[in-house]
């Protein structure tokens, strides 16, 4: 097959050597940007995409050079892109001599990654081979290289950047056996690489042996989530499924807030109750109960709801919203938790309160006693929570004194 033309990729005019400042943001959207460009080329021309995947991958981290990459957020960034991008290169339908040309560009690029930016790309090795026949090449290239940087002559060993790409390549080549022998080389082992020497284990048959070496592999260096996670992984694909909950699940997920790690772990165990795993996972956060409400309010658990937002301190905007929306469908509901949030601003709790606020989570809460018929006993309690106040200037009593007669 012939080498796919080039298209006027949009990406390329932005990503040139240096290209970009100090300013992490910019860079980030850009990557963004051309990640979606690549995805839309991939529907209708999957080879061409996969070209202009190693153009980027070529270019991504001479023009980050200058971005300040201390809060991890641009690393975060290309990661996503890498993976997202890996998959697009190892889809493509191109012959072996196109495929070998991409992964020779790679491998430069990867070498000259001095950031680096494209670490993770070595991971990804034995996928962007796709056939055991290429991966095998690659990896009688590269593992004499790692054995020298593993050797214990200190005139020898070393760092080099291609390990992960040799084991990922011994991996996808079939080598299994092989592959756990380097891994007894390195005299230093480390997650990162002790990852590989679990999947071998995996893919031969023998899932107790890789969870005793992925449990091995705990200390100084590790990631116990990532360790959690490839145990569970193997768990489940063997069927053991209560035992992958019961050993590994909530270490292993984890989401960008509490209701994605929830939906996270239901995704994986549909099987389990909502009150079974919504319990677990409060449990994994002692202390933090009441950060838990949205997650309960959202599965429908709206008793426990209640009581997790009574039981430590839960944000008094969220309470006061939930009154609002619910003050129609579940009033009863509505009501408890605009009383929580009172008694939780009462108590000086919430981000840079303002009257507004406090306006927000009485009116919520009178507008749901209403519906009820309870505005009376709702107001009283109200009035004697208000009452109570001792927190700093009695900031809700200054507030709803004249509205409460205090």
């Amino acid at each position: 097959m012939a080498r796919a033309r080039t298209p006027p990729w949009e990406f390329t005019r932005r990503f040139r050597r240096g290209a970009f400042g100090w300013k992490s943001q910019p860079a980030i959207q850009r990557v963004k940007q051309a990640v979606s460009e690549i995805r839309k080329v991939a529907r209708r021309d999957p080879v061409l995409a996969a070209e202009g995947a190693v153009l980027f991958l070529e270019r991504v981290s001479p023009a980050l050079e200058h971005v300040d990459s201390s809060s991890g957020a641009i690393g975060t960034a290309v990661n996503h892109a890498i993976e997202e991008l890996a998959a697009v290169i190892a889809r493509a339908p191109a012959d072996a001599k196109t495929r070998e040309g991409w992964l020779e560009r790679l491998w430069e690029a990867h070498a000259n990654d001095q950031i680096p930016y494209i670490e993770r790309l070595g991971d990804f090795w034995g996928e962007l081979c796709v056939s055991r026949k290429i991966a095998s090449a690659w990896a009688d290239r590269l593992v004499h290289i790692v054995e020298m940087a593993w050797s214990p002559d200190p005139e020898l060993r070393g760092f080099f950047h291609g390990a992960s790409a040799c084991l990922s390549a011994l991996l996808r080549a079939g080598r299994h056996e092989e592959l756990l022998a380097l891994l007894e080389k390195d005299r230093f082992p480390w997650w990162p690489y002790r990852q590989w020497g679990v999947r071998a284990l995996a893919a031969l048959g023998r899932p107790d042996e890789a969870i005793l070496y992925a449990e091995a592999s705990r200390g100084v260096h590790d990631s116990p989530v990532a360790i959690a996670a490839a145990c569970e992984e193997i768990l489940l694909a063997s069927g053991r499924v209560e035992e992958a909950y019961r050993r590994y699940a909530l270490a292993a997920t984890r989401g960008t807030s509490y209701l994605a790690t929830y939906r996270a772990l239901a995704g994986k165990y549909p099987q389990k109750r909502p009150e079974e795993l919504l319990g677990d996972l409060v449990a994994t956060t002692p202390g933090d109960e009441g950060k838990w409400f949205a997650t309960a309010k959202e599965v429908g658990l709206f008793d426990e709801a209640i009581r997790l937002a009574n039981l430590t301190p839960c944000d008094p905007r969220t309470l006061a919203r939930a009154a609002r929306d619910f003050a129609g469908e579940r009033a009863e509901f509505a009501v408890e938790a605009g009383l929580a949030a009172l008694r939780w601003l009462v108590d000086g709790y919430g981000y840079e309160i303002t009257s507004a606020d406090v306006w927000d989570a009485y009116t919520n809460t009178m507008n749901a006693a209403e519906k009820l018929g309870r505005a009376g006993e709702v107001r009283g309690r109200i009035r004697t929570l208000v009452a109570e106040e001792t927190f700093g200037e009695r900031f809700v009593r200054r507030i709803l004194g004249r509205e409460l007669g205090l």
